[in-house]
């Protein structure tokens, strides 16, 4: 089983490289199962801000992975790898499931997810999958906190004011209207400091010192 962790929230090139997994095997006459739970783009479908989108499999709370592929294969159909994206939504249960469809199965799987929330906690599910895969790999993206130094947290955002409470699972998107739940990736010290993009330039338009009049 592979694994492509990125840490941090803002990641294209995640999904783009699994939708260029599906393309390159499709290509060679290969055919995928796809899981994914939660994508921006609705139920049942796996995409990229690039545009790029293809059918999935949405998975459901409880639904046995494995026993899945097994009777989709059982009723004659065909299924040669398994892409799982968002596989930090997965449960730990789920993940077992993945690495038996690699062990009984013989079939590969490329699971793709970040490894944490907002909180910059593990999400069970990539903590279970750093623990069993075969090849974990990170992703190299390249993401700015909007001081300029590298993104390493993901913040959760309401109104563009950086939130610590809540579910861990809410979807929301990077680009958002100001007043919805969104996600904006910071380095650890704005992170800490709880500083997004918005709350800096409200404190840059504060005076930071009393008006001088004369006398």
């Amino acid at each position: 089983m592979s694994v492509t962790l990125p840490r941090y929230g803002e990641y294209p090139s995640k999904r783009t490289l699994a939708l260029r997994i599906e393309h390159n095997r499709s290509a060679r006459g290969l055919v995928g199962m796809i899981f994914t739970r939660d994508d921006r783009a609705g139920e049942g479908e796996l995409s990229s801000r690039l545009g790029l989108v293809t059918d999935a499999v949405e998975v459901e709370d409880g639904v046995d992975l494995y026993a899945y592929l097994v009777d989709h294969l059982s009723q004659g159909r065909r299924a040669d790898y398994v892409i799982a994206d968002e596989a930090q939504f997965l449960a730990p249960e789920q993940i077992d499931q993945l690495a038996r469809v690699v062990d009984d199965l013989e079939m590969d799987v490329y699971a793709f997810g970040i490894t944490t929330d907002f909180r910059s906690k593990l999400f069970p599910g990539s903590q279970r999958l750093v623990e069993l895969a075969d090849r974990v790999e990170v992703l190299q993206v390249e993401a700015l906190c909007w001081c300029g130094a590298c993104a390493t947290h993901n913040a959760r955002t309401v109104g563009g004011v950086m939130v610590v409470e809540g579910a861990q699972v809410v979807v929301g998107d990077v680009t958002r209207s100001a007043d919805e739940i969104g996600y904006e990736v910071l380095c650890r010290r704005h992170h800490r400091r709880r500083m997004t993009a918005a709350s800096a330039r409200a404190a840059a338009l504060s005076p930071d010192v009393l008006p001088v009049t004369a006398d």
